[in-house]
């Protein structure tokens, strides 16, 4: 019930008046049944800009940090994240991905829409990198179509470290759901999970013209964060 406020009482009206978002493609999103909205992730206020756009209720499966985080100011990101339709996601330790693939496919079967971001965190430079390949095993195991959608401008108006949001006009593509039913039976082959995840990120890719960086945005970003180490800077 709460999420219907939220949506279309108070964040969403609100979010419409101050970014004004540009919306392309809306009609691509199913009027029912399950499907998986894949998208891009620059910035903090992806969580919101998109589910206030579409008109179903959508459920993301988020990391686990927004929902731990301590005193009073933690429960209530936790309450706010829940009410927002967000999903506790463990994303550490070898069973990490099983677990978002499992909570993922629980609201799948239930005729729902699932957001999630490939890229498994958000870009630090504006970049689109590689996906991870949960998305596809989610697509075939399910049987259910993948939107491909992008966030355009939404790094320039949060970039990580940035709390407050410029104000600024940003535009939500969606493209054509992508179909995967000649892969069925194959979610367990790796070179068939590895090409339906590089075709949904290349489609994300034409949507949004970023430019692509085939690695894993969290190793990139932990290989920069290891040489600031080692080497960091002077202090004039």
């Amino acid at each position: 019930m709460f999420y219907y406020v939220l949506k279309y009482v108070i964040l969403g009206p609100l979010l419409r008046l101050l970014f004004r978002p540009r919306i392309e493609g809306l009609e691509h999103i199913p009027e029912d049944g399950a499907a998986i909205v894949a998208g891009n992730h620059l910035s903090f206020s992806d969580h919101f800009l998109m589910p206030a756009i579409i008109k179903r209720r959508i459920t993301f499966l988020a990391k686990a940090e927004y929902f731990t985080g301590p005193g009073l100011k933690g429960r209530l990101t936790a309450a706010f994240f829940r009410s927002a339709g967000q999903i506790p996601v463990d994303r550490s330790g070898k069973d990490a991905g099983q677990a978002a693939i499992r909570e993922g496919l629980g609201v799948l079967s239930k005729g729902e829409l699932l957001g999630i971001y490939p890229e498994g965190t958000r870009s630090h430079d504006g970049r689109l990198y590689k996906g991870k390949v949960g998305v596809a095993v989610m697509a075939l195991k399910a049987q259910v179509p993948v939107v491909p959608c992008a966030m355009v401008g939404t790094f320039e108006i949060q970039p990580p470290g940035r709390v407050v949001p410029r104000i600024k006009q940003v535009t939500i593509r969606f493209g054509e759901p992508l179909d995967f039913s000649r892969y069925a039976g194959m979610e367990d082959q790796k070179a068939a999970i590895r090409a339906v995840t590089d075709e949904i990120m290349y489609a994300i890719l034409g949507l949004s013209g970023q430019e692509y960086v085939d690695e894993y945005a969290a190793k990139v970003k932990a290989e920069q964060a290891e040489r600031a180490k080692k080497f960091p800077k002077r202090r004039r």
